[in-house]
């Protein structure tokens, strides 16, 4: 490490952010524009923070990064101002460090030994270094195509062009193999592209990464269902090997709520693509928060995201409701001790922007306008008992009060209960596990010279197990392909972060 006594030098620090007014006023990014120069000694100053641990606990998979991210190697050649080793070291585990420093929450600090007390000062910004890595990368030009010499002679398909996709697409195209990445969506990127708000990543920086992957030899169909548009028999002869990388997009419903068929409610992700895609040019969303008193349902990322592409929509209003109570803004070592994943409140910027969150609450009924939509909703009290048998929670009411919320427009952002069905599955004999996931062997195949990977495979996750898994993946299609394989495989199909059971 430069500095053994940089943590004691430097008290953690976030970038900076755009003025609330600004944030709300465009569909920008919410960091404001530094000087390069600037922002990079700032960084520096942070990256020294970094103790160089003998056991770093933040790049092992279990508690900190699935992907192996080389941390202390890069924070040391940050701090030492050596941006193009640092960029060397961050590629090496990371396809794709730009899309993690702006969308993963960063097990990585939650493992950092600087974590385990907030007398330290708060764990080293990870994320923060890590981002500025990568631009830093791509304004120095220290990203290029890396086109494999050798090819195969081998056919890849890569069914879903989201981040496990993506890595395994490009991990595959460099070790030799002809890869073709198929999207039903228009454009490519699968969440990424749509479901992901620009305010939290400006979609230019997907695009650049794509050019990329165009430029070493992966090659992109749009529109395509496959199963459908692509016949699995045609799947199967074309192709050697077939990756899914579909995702996990069925969206959590409860059509137990009395109201719920009113207009005006629907699941977040019907609000998000439309959105996302107005923001692309591509006209006006049929769902709009414009003028209305907007009610999320669920804390969640999906929730924030809904939260913040309602405000920039012109919301009257914006309430976002969760049914556990607040939680402890600082870590609850017998709950969830270092270095599990802490249960803390989240604040994400659209938080900090307009509107309110309200905790214990739960939803009776949807109101009727009389004329077939939303008009309001009536809220209870509630607390969650867990039952210690079977494990089931059950939603209870901890009184008759019931307080009636204006509402033209109600988001359900409580999760996703896996892969939606697709005549593809079908075509290849394909079920579902209980948890709605593609289930596989310690080869990630779920049928002989299929591989699954990503949230098809894990369920909704993070960013960063999507691209371990789709880097994994590649290594196992490699050596399906050609008997062996050096591409690295970081992570196993049965992996799971530490957690408090």
């Amino acid at each position: 490490m430069a500095d053994p006594t940089g943590f004691l030098k430097f008290r953690r620090e976030e970038p900076k952010k755009r003025s609330k007014e600004d944030r709300l006023a465009s569909w920008g990014e919410v960091y404001a524009d530094v000087d390069p120069g600037e922002r990079n000694e700032a960084v520096r100053a942070q990256a020294s923070r970094c103790m160089d641990c003998g056991i770093p606990f933040c790049h092992s998979g279990g508690s900190g990064c699935p992907l192996g991210n080389l941390i202390p190697e890069w924070n040391d050649l940050v701090s030492r101002g050596d941006w193009a080793a640092a960029s060397d070291r961050l590629h090496a585990t990371n396809n794709f460090p730009e899309f993690t420093g702006k969308l993963c929450p960063a097990p990585c600090e939650a493992g950092c030994v600087l974590a385990i007390s907030p007398l330290s000062g708060g764990p080293v910004a990870i994320k923060r270094v890590e981002a500025t890595i990568a631009d830093q990368s791509w304004e120095s030009g220290h990203v290029q195509p890396q086109a494999a010499e050798v090819s195969s002679g081998r056919r890849v398909a890569v069914v879903g062009s989201g981040p496990a996709g993506l890595a395994a697409a490009q991990q595959l195209t460099r070790a030799g193999h002809e890869v073709t990445v198929f999207e039903r969506d228009d454009r490519l990127g699968g969440l990424l592209r749509y479901g992901i708000p620009e305010f939290k990543m400006e979609k230019k920086v997907l695009d650049r990464r794509l050019t990329q992957l165009r430029k070493e030899g992966t090659r992109f169909v749009t529109g395509c269902e496959v199963g459908v548009d692509l016949t699995v028999e045609d799947l199967r002869e074309r192709y050697d090997a077939v990756v899914l990388a579909v995702g996990a997009l069925r969206g959590r419903d409860d059509r137990t709520i009395p109201g719920r068929e009113l207009a005006g409610v629907h699941l977040a992700m019907e609000h998000l693509v439309p959105a996302n895609k107005f923001v692309e040019g591509d006209g006006p969303s049929a769902i709009d928060a414009a003028g209305k008193h907007v009610v999320i349902i669920g804390g969640g990322d999906t929730g924030a995201d809904s939260y913040g592409t309602a405000t920039r929509q012109g919301a009257l209003s914006v309430t976002q409701l969760d049914q556990y109570p607040v939680p402890p803004t600082t870590r609850d070592d017998e709950r969830s001790p270092w270095p599990t994943w802490p249960y803390i409140l989240r604040t994400y910027p659209a938080h900090e922007e307009a509107g309110e969150r309200r905790f214990a609450v739960a939803v009776k009924r949807f109101v009727d306008d009389g004329e077939g939509r939303v008009k309001a909703l009536e809220l209870q009290h509630v607390r969650v008992e867990k039952d210690p048998e079977t494990g089931r929670r059950e939603v209870v009411p901890t009184s008759d009060e019931v307080e009636v919320l204006p509402a033209d427009l109600v988001l359900l952002a409580i999760g996703f209960e896996g892969v939606e069905e697709m005549p593809l599955l079908d075509g290849l004999g394909l079920s579902l596990t209980r948890r709605g996931t593609l289930s596989c062997g310690p080869d990630w195949q779920t049928a002989p010279g299929v591989f699954v990977c990503g949230d098809a495979h894990r369920g909704a996750s993070l960013v960063v197990w999507a691209i371990a898994e789709g880097r994994s993946v590649a290594n196992a299609v490699d050596t399906y392909l050609t008997g062996d394989s050096d591409l690295p495989a970081p992570v196993h199909p049965t992996a799971l972060p530490l957690a408090v059971v």
